[in-house]
């Protein structure tokens, strides 16, 4: 039987006994540098608030990152974090600077001949052919998905894509911009190469694989939702490749969606993307899975990292069928738990977060619901985990897409559980 712990979400801070809600906000707004900036802001419409919406979360020590990407035209910053522990809805601070998540006009820039399409939603338009001149590579264009890696580094994967669903604008490659934690400076930034991407792709989230006594032998994993692949990239040789496989592509019988009362088809390929812990034999499991699909997929690390065989024809059974989450188990995101051997998935078309034990066969007799709210957990778009704490960031985004957002309602959330809490009396603990 499916166990719910989240009964109703009566109460503004917590869910049930023990989901908190750690922040709420009905419209986003920033640290801004003085008035005088947000008012010309708003007047030239370089920030609208109701086209701000928070997508992606990461945690490091006690800051939250979130990202808000350029859907739509006056989103003022991209990549933001806020402070553990700060007011219930704070304002976000763009990092590393305001600077670096400015983008310039158009009499600030040139034209260029760009090598790259974006697909965004199945009904925007196409991308306006012009790509604009960043200001330096510390500069950030439109992030989905980050990640915190266990050497102190923060990937940024930057689509380069702006108004998605206005007037699309490249302003660059998609690209992984990388940062050092510890003094916030850049470190990296790597522009995928042409043959990294298709005309249809969409490279919007990254999962970094590295052991941290071994910290330039990373790898960060890129999955195409919309070209159907996944991109390797070695930060040891600063290279990249694309693998190919019939998983990577949706299932046409998952792709039909009704969240927040809104009817919907996507055809989203391959998205999520978790690791489990380091094996014996010093290799991980690679688990991913098309976000329009309910079958969780896996393949072993030493596969993707091998550019000559991951490349090849002759690799197809490397590549694993898992099992079936489900009816209706649409994830948009997962994350593996190392200590305890759980996956942690959304469920956005339950509105809830559901796991599953890896030690047990996947099927959904062995799949818990833990948490459910058609209120508070509308949407739930990423989760991570930092410190034994699962952390859940619910966004409305249907609403946000096809239709629109009330300001007098509270539409975006971040909530948390302890790991141990979250399994506890499910038949993933």
């Amino acid at each position: 039987m499916l166990h719910i712990i989240l009964l109703c979400a009566l109460a503004a801070t917590s869910l049930g006994a023990e989901l908190k809600e750690a922040f709420s906000w009905k419209e986003l707004d920033y640290n801004w540098p003085n008035a005088e900036f947000k008012e010309n802001a708003l007047k030239t419409g370089a920030y609208d608030p109701e086209n701000n919406l928070p997508l992606g979360l990461a945690v490091w020590k006690d800051k939250l990152f979130i990202t808000v990407p350029r859907w739509k035209a006056g989103v003022a910053s991209s990549l933001n974090y806020v402070k553990i522990g700060s007011d219930k809805s704070p304002k976000l601070t763009p990092y590393p600077s305001w600077d670096s998540n400015y983008l310039p006009s158009e009499k600030e820039t040139t034209s260029q001949d760009p090598q790259v399409t974006a697909k965004g939603r199945d009904n925007a338009p196409k991308a306006e052919v012009t790509t604009e001149t960043l200001k330096d590579n510390s500069t950030v264009v439109s992030v989905f998905r980050l990640w915190v890696d266990k050497c102190d580094r923060l990937w940024v994967m930057d689509t380069g894509l702006a108004d998605i669903l206005g007037s699309p604008k490249v302003y660059a490659k998609p690209s992984l911009v990388i940062f050092d934690l510890m003094t916030d400076k850049l470190i990296r930034r790597y522009f995928f190469k042409d043959s990294d991407v298709k005309e249809n792709s969409f490279l919007a989230n990254v999962v970094v694989d590295v052991n941290p006594q071994y910290c330039d032998n990373a790898y960060a994993y890129v999955p195409d939702l919309g070209g159907y692949g996944l991109v390797v990239y070695s930060f040891k040789d600063d290279d990249s490749w694309r693998i190919k496989h019939h998983y990577f592509h949706f299932d046409p019988l998952a792709g039909q969606y009704k969240v927040g009362g809104v009817d919907f088809q996507w055809t989203d390929g391959v998205f999520g993307i978790a690791l489990s812990k380091i094996e014996s034999d010093g290799l991980r499991r690679v688990f991913f899975h098309a976000l329009s699909s309910t079958k969780e997929f896996e393949v072993s690390n030493k596969v993707l990292q091998n550019e000559t065989w991951a490349t090849s024809a002759h690799n197809f059974h490397d590549f694993k069928l898992v099992g079936e989450r489900g009816p209706n188990s649409q994830a948009s995101a997962n994350y593996f738990d190392e200590r305890t051997g759980v996956l942690f998935y959304t469920q956005v078309n339950r509105d809830g977060i559901a796991c599953w034990n890896s030690a047990k066969p996947m099927n959904p007799d062995n799949t818990d619901l833990i948490a459910s709210s058609k209120d508070v957990l509308e949407f739930p778009n990423d989760l991570k985990i930092a410190d034994d704490t699962l952390w859940v960031l619910s966004d409305k985004l249907p609403k946000f897409i096809y239709k629109s957002l009330s300001s007098n309602e509270v539409n975006y959330r971040i909530l948390n559980i302890r790991v141990d809490d979250a399994i506890r009396g499910t038949i993933c603990g």
